[in-house]
């Protein structure tokens, strides 16, 4: 697919979302601010557009007397090999949320195929109507060796157990709980509301997944009370994360939360970040605040609508490109290597 192709991914993505998403030139929530169901942030929309800003408010050092050629992209999680350190986050209900855009078997064959012609993994999603979440794991199936990382809701424990088997019997190797999601007004309206869970309630549910050969993740952490709560009931993994701004107005972006986090945890435990980052210089930046590895969502959603599983894969590559360029500029060898140095000095870097 060639560069010109990005114009008509988006102008096709516009049409067929018919105003659900305006397909901003830059998605920052300010045009769907409190379309909720919808694209966009909960509320006044502060907190989709808090994302952004703590993205925006960190610089990179330009450093340029290297021999830095050709950066490694290349990294591994939970055993998933990545072509760059990058997920797709999940986005489920589509039709619902995107006024019928796109089916949801085809939108989710989009997400996990266009991934995997890129070289990186999708996130599955999971919904009060449980054909959601068997939809993503009939991908999970398709595409094998477990490329694909199902979330799970915060339901009540029996609910969660059962899920965590047809994870299993779909092959994942690692599943994630988007904890953050108890506040999603679109579970409530559906009659099936989420519910925050204790540190023992954690435990035990950590402890089914591990007897299970499944690595557990838990997204939506935001304070390092929480974070240090998590691993102590056993998580594997944390993705730092405000779930897009759609649960609770006022909330600091992803990206300001992540420092403290990343500085006490990070080797503990893999650390993601999601929420706000658009190009693979914000990747570059998540990577030196501390993250393992990055997830992205509602862009993807842009790209398989308007371009389907090609506009996928094209659009990653395109955030690959981005990221090697930026080690380039960086001096940066290895994503592996990127760390606070590479930031302005500042409060940013101050945090990190």
């Amino acid at each position: 697919m060639s560069e010109m192709n990005l114009k008509e991914i988006r102008a096709k993505a516009r049409e067929l979302a018919k105003g659900s998403c305006r397909v901003c030139p830059t998605c920052d929530g300010r045009a769907c601010a409190g379309e909720v169901p919808g694209m966009g942030g909960t509320g006044t929309g502060a907190s989709f557009m808090n994302n952004i800003a703590a993205l925006r408010a960190i610089s990179l050092t330009p450093r340029l007397v290297h021999q830095v050629h050709f950066p490694r992209t290349e990294t591994e999680i939970f055993g998933l090999k990545l072509k760059f350190p990058l997920l797709v986050g999940p986005i489920g209900g589509i039709a619902f949320n995107l006024s019928q855009a796109m089916g949801e078997a085809d939108y989710q064959e989009a997400i996990v195929f266009g991934a995997v012609d890129a070289g990186i993994v999708a996130g599955t999603p999971d919904a009060a109507p449980m054909e959601v979440m068997e939809v993503g794991l009939a991908q999970a199936r398709a595409v094998g060796d477990g490329r694909t990382v199902p979330f799970i809701k915060p339901w009540e424990a029996e609910r969660i157990k059962r899920e965590l088997a047809m994870c299993l019997e779909a092959g994942s190797r690692v599943v994630c709980c988007d904890l953050d999601s108890v506040g999603l007004i679109t579970l409530r309206l559906m009659g099936h509301p989420a519910y925050p869970k204790s540190q023992d309630e954690l435990a035990e549910i950590i402890e089914a997944a591990h007897k299970m050969g499944l690595a557990f993740l838990i997204k939506g952490v935001m304070s390092l009370a929480d974070a240090e709560a998590c691993v102590a009931a056993g998580a594997d993994g944390l993705v730092v994360s405000n779930h897009g701004g759609r649960v609770l107005d006022g909330v600091p972006g992803a990206a300001a939360a992540l420092p403290l986090i990343a500085k006490k945890l990070k080797g503990r435990v893999k650390i993601l970040v999601d929420g706000g980052f658009r190009s693979g210089v914000d990747v570059l930046k998540g990577l030196a605040l501390g993250a393992d590895a990055v997830m992205i969502g509602r862009p993807f959603a842009v790209a398989a609508i308007g371009g389907g599983r090609e506009g996928v894969a094209f659009y990653a590559e395109t955030l690959r490109a981005q990221l090697e360029q930026a080690l380039i500029m960086t001096g940066c060898p290895d994503v592996a290597q990127a760390n606070q140095d590479l930031l302005w000095p500042g409060p940013s870097r101050d945090l990190a």
